[in-house]
């Protein structure tokens, strides 16, 4: 009988960062490649941490996790349809949400919303650095270090999608400008912004037991946003004022 592979938890950090960043490169340059690459990469670094003698407790979904995570989740995603559509409906903070990338009809919101954020974005952003890194390092270095270290990695993460993001949002545009220097104030705030979500997220993750917290509230900022983001386009496109 063939003997289980087993690699050293500091090893594990270093093979999952390293394929963090290709898939982080190629998600980029390939449009949509996430929803076919992300839930095999989320398989595949789950198998790494597991084969760095991680439980699956340890990663965020063990038995006994699920019911108490759904709880945490279920109550962060009400929480945050309630601030959002509070401000969408609020015109003082009803330009935040004029995104060119959500100008949306139903359909395709509906889309983005429950399948491309989900399975594209929070499945794999979730095992991966509130799952598998954040695992790994805390059975290195304890819970602060992996809570620091994934959330620094998990807004160096946002560097390339951040590229461009002030010319498609009003109201990050008419903050910071056009032009080389706004685009870098643009990319080093939403790194700084990710990363202290990144810390919000690790705390959900340890004090629920359940990644399913962190990836509930993962979900509705990201998954609610775009479909307020569309209900503040179709307001203006019916004759609603700005």
């Amino acid at each position: 009988m063939a003997r289980t592979l087993r690699i050293s938890p500091g090893t594990a950090v270093f093979v999952v960062v390293a394929i963090l960043a290709i898939v982080n490169v190629v998600d980029i340059r390939v449009p949509h490649a996430s929803l076919a690459v992300g839930p095999v990469c989320a398989a595949v670094l789950m198998a790494i941490a597991r084969s760095a003698g991680l439980s699956w407790r340890d990663l965020g979904v063990g038995p006994g996790t699920w019911r108490r995570g759904i709880q945490w989740a279920s109550a962060l995603i009400g929480a945050v349809a309630l601030v959002l559509a509070a401000g969408a409906a609020f015109p003082p903070t009803r330009d935040l949400f004029r995104d060119s990338r959500y100008h949306l009809g139903l359909g395709s919101a509906l889309l983005t919303a429950f399948v491309l954020i989900p399975v594209g974005t929070v499945l794999l952003e979730e095992v991966a650095f509130r799952g598998v890194l954040w695992g790994l390092l805390r059975r290195v270095r304890g819970t602060l270090m992996a809570t620091v270290v994934s959330s620094v990695l998990f807004g160096l993460w946002h560097v390339l999608p951040s590229l461009g993001l002030a010319t498609d949002n009003e109201a990050i545009g008419g903050a910071v400008g056009k032009g080389t220097s706004a685009e870098a104030v643009t990319v080093l705030g939403t790194v700084l912004f990710t990363a202290a979500s990144g810390v919000v997220f690790c705390e959900l993750r340890r004090r629920s037991g359940s990644v399913l917290a962190s990836a509930g509230l993962h979900w509705a900022t990201n998954g609610l946003s775009v479909l307020a983001s569309a209900a503040v386009w179709a307001w203006g496109t019916s004759g609603g004022t700005r």
